[in-house]
């Protein structure tokens, strides 16, 4: 795993925490404990951690939840830190799932979403629920089932529209990329 952060890294924090805060609002909520829904938004954590790497996923998820909540909702909790954590973990992977490199097919795709199943229930079923009951005191039933059901819903999310987002960019997008270094 190379760990570097060039203009195309950089490029990408800024359309991929952009497009993170933008979709903060788009999701389906489950109706069933509060603050838990299907969000679009994870799909791009994905495909952005996976394409770029663990400082891009990591910048995303953190930068992108905290502005996005403080933006629609006039506070940052404490699912900034998953979310940056997933980023991270995702991003870990990124040459292994060969999306740049056009080979994002078969076994790729499979650890694709072994990794995104991981990193979620990491994220979600044990960093968000314990830091909820560490900073806010929350109950500790009702923050675990709102982790479950986090981790339920970026999965399915990841799963559908990350890997179509990374299978979609493996083959058309990640042999023509418009970034380039000028002379």
């Amino acid at each position: 795993m190379k760990l570097k952060f060039g203009v195309k890294e950089v490029v990408a924090t800024g359309i991929g925490t952009a497009l993170f805060i933008v979709l903060t609002n788009a999701q389906i909520p489950f109706g069933i404990i509060p603050n838990t829904a299907l969000q679009s938004r994870v799909a791009v954590l994905t495909f952005f951690s996976a394409v770029f790497g663990p400082i891009v996923g990591g910048a995303i998820g953190l930068i992108g939840h905290a502005l996005g909540d403080a933006i629609f909702y006039g506070s940052i909790w404490s699912w900034v830190f998953p979310d940056a954590l997933f980023g991270i973990l995702m991003g870990v992977f990124a040459a292994k799932f060969a999306i740049k490199d056009g080979g994002f097919d078969g076994k790729a795709i499979a650890l694709f979403n072994v990794v995104q199943v991981i990193a979620n229930a990491l994220a979600w079923i044990l960093l968000a629920p314990v830091l909820d009951i560490l900073i806010y005191a929350e109950p500790a039933k009702k923050v675990f089932t709102q982790g479950i059901l986090a981790f339920i819903g970026n999965i399915i999310v990841a799963a559908v529209l990350g890997t179509l987002l990374a299978f979609a960019y493996s083959k058309i997008g990640a042999k023509s990329s418009s970034l380039s270094k000028e002379d």
